[in-house]
């Protein structure tokens, strides 16, 4: 991966590290793995794994709170990128960054942030795609990353009616 993506990664782990601090006891907190590769079908993404451990004093859900949205969607610092977010983009993101997570009794919890998916209302089928600016970042290379990412989803979409559409022509 190139310094840029290196420089985006760092950035995000020292976020996740910040809002971690507030809800952590003193000295807990720890980057387990930094810039790990991970491979996927269309893409490769550079992991980091930050751990710490809560205070005896807060829960789960003062950890949610705490760590949301993710910082590698707003970025840093989080607050006022929120507020230049909201200023810049010409309408919500829906789900598109928002976060599915599963919280058990049990304590056990899992989620993700919302990213290569697709919403389906009103008849219409929206997607999103977008890239993380640094200072090392080229206006037309973060330009051409979001169609790296958006391309694959939407040519299996494409492919999934063109099935659709054929099996309906084939019956009759």
């Amino acid at each position: 991966h190139s310094p840029k993506d290196r420089a985006e990664n760092l950035m995000i782990v020292d976020l996740l590290r910040n809002d971690l601090g507030r809800v952590c006891l003193p000295g807990s907190i720890g980057v387990e793995t930094l810039f790990d590769v991970q491979s996927f079908a269309t893409v490769h993404h550079l992991v980091s794994t930050i751990s710490g451990e809560l205070s005896p004093a807060l829960n789960g859900f003062d950890l949610l709170a705490n760590s949301f949205p993710g910082g590698s969607i707003t970025g840093a610092p989080k607050r006022r990128a929120m507020q230049i977010i909201a200023e810049l983009e010409p309408h919500p993101r829906q789900i598109f960054c928002g976060s599915l997570f599963f919280l058990s009794a049990h304590g056990v919890m899992d989620s993700n942030i919302l990213i290569r998916s697709l919403l389906a209302e009103n008849g219409e089928i929206s997607a999103w795609a977008g890239g993380g600016l640094v200072a090392d970042s080229v206006q037309s290379e973060e330009y051409s990353e979001c169609f790296h990412k958006i391309i694959p989803l939407l040519e299996q979409l494409e492919s999934l009616f063109f099935c659709v559409e054929n099996c309906q022509n084939f019956k009759k």
